[in-house]
């Protein structure tokens, strides 16, 4: 695997690979991987010649800088990981080299940025916007790789690259879980084995929507799926919600895609999960 710490050292090299016709698959991450990372990287290798990883920790993303602080960083680890699958190439810049001190940014993405997770992390999906345009700027991959785990921010940077007519296919790859059910993430490292615990109710709930989803029901499925929750022990509720998969709106009887998506603290560690619901009756 090359590793790469500045743009333009990484750019070109990738020209070259592009002056041959080989196509490049690219995963953006903040590193502390875990085996959901791993299976976007399996995804692109199906794909594509050349398989580019980031891991960058993006201060801009962050609205907590207790939050920022507390990211897990792994770098060593990370790197024996993606040795083990192979991975081509990993970009792997600094926070200067990536960001010139007085820089503005602000991308008129619609109320889909205020909604849910943007409500409580406000200015969140701004990072977001911000570094992912860095990223396919340097990368110019063909294809890039997110986990539906982030709903919210696939649905975002796919507004993105349609307002800004970038020439890169995405793609959207299943939740990686851990046996248990409990949805892996680089948060996870914080929970105490009782926080992992009371941590299932979150994919328990999901699931039970998904087995017993009925569209002309959906006001009183919320609410049994909001009570589960909030019965749980240790577990505080953000928020849960049958939402139009496009839009992020509340469902209803004729939504045509559905996703149910929760967010919660358990413990001190701030969890996301959801999952896609067929419409039935």
């Amino acid at each position: 695997m090359k590793t790469f710490t500045t743009r333009r050292s990484l750019q070109q090299y990738l020209q070259q690979i592009k002056t041959l016709n080989k196509t490049i698959g690219f995963v953006p991450t903040l590193g502390a991987l875990h085996q959901g990372h791993l299976s976007l990287i399996e995804f692109a290798q199906q794909q594509n010649d050349v398989i580019v990883c980031s891991i960058f920790v993006n201060p801009s993303q962050f609205n907590d800088p207790k939050d920022l602080e507390k990211y897990p960083r792994t770098i060593e680890a990370d790197i024996k990981m993606l040795e083990q699958v192979n991975c081509d190439i990993l970009f792997n810049p600094e926070v200067n080299e990536m960001y010139d001190g007085n820089e503005q940014w602000h991308l008129n993405i619609g109320e889909t940025e205020h909604l849910l997770e943007g409500e409580f992390r406000p200015g969140h999906y701004q990072g977001v916007t911000q570094v992912v345009n860095k990223l396919f700027g340097i990368v110019n991959p063909d294809t890039a790789y997110f986990g539906q785990k982030d709903y919210q921010q696939f649905l975002i940077i796919s507004k993105m690259v349609n307002m800004l007519n970038m020439p890169v296919k995405l793609v959207m790859c299943p939740i990686k879980r851990e046996t248990n059910g409990l949805a892996m993430s680089s948060r996870n490292i914080h929970l105490t084995p009782g926080d992992r615990q009371h941590a299932l109710v979150l994919s328990k709930t999901l699931n039970w929507l998904s087995n017993n989803f009925n569209q002309n029901n959906i006001p009183a499925l919320k609410k049994e799926a909001e009570q589960m929750i909030n019965a749980e022990p240790g577990v505080e509720l953000d928020y849960f919600e049958i939402a139009d998969g496009d839009t992020l709106h509340p469902a209803n009887d004729s939504t045509k895609s559905i996703v149910a998506l929760v967010a919660a603290k358990v413990g001190k560690t701030r969890l996301i999960d959801n999952i896609l619901l067929s419409p039935k009756s």
